[in-house]
């Protein structure tokens, strides 16, 4: 069961009690579990940052970033998020979120080689016209 909830997302459901009792937020940076936040903190000291705003639900490293986007660059987003927050950005990211959990995104490993097989056909395409110009010459 609970695989199923993490494949379609639905395992933070439960954090709609934490939104409700005024714990977290729908849109903000996600929580971190203490020890790695700890940790993140040694390495990154900007990440205490984050807790500036609450926490949220979903966040623009969520729907921006891809499934395995380094805490480095999650951080990166999370506090371009809180530098331009606004109301229209939250529902940009409810938008994104419930795009991103009906057709879940790409892993980095995923998205890389795709843009490979992308860059192969791009070049595979032009040495095909170069060739052609060739033959009308």
């Amino acid at each position: 069961m609970g695989r199923i909830l993490r494949k379609c997302r639905l395992d933070e459901l439960p954090q709609l009690i934490n939104i409700l009792r005024g714990d977290m937020s729908v849109v903000g940076p996600r929580p971190e579990r203490p020890e790695l936040a700890e940790e993140y903190e040694k390495t990154m000291p900007e990440f205490e940052f984050r807790l500036q705003v609450k926490a949220g639900l979903t966040g623009y490293a969520q729907v921006t970033g891809l499934y395995d986007t380094l805490p480095y660059d999650k951080l990166k987003m999370d506090l371009m998020y809180i530098e331009n927050y606004s109301i229209f950005l939250d529902l940009r990211i409810i938008l994104m979120t419930l795009k991103t959990a009906l057709f879940p995104g790409e892993t980095n490993e995923e998205a890389n080689a795709h843009d490979a097989q992308e860059l192969l056909y791009q070049e595979e395409h032009m040495q095909e016209q170069e060739q052609e110009k060739g033959d009308h010459s």
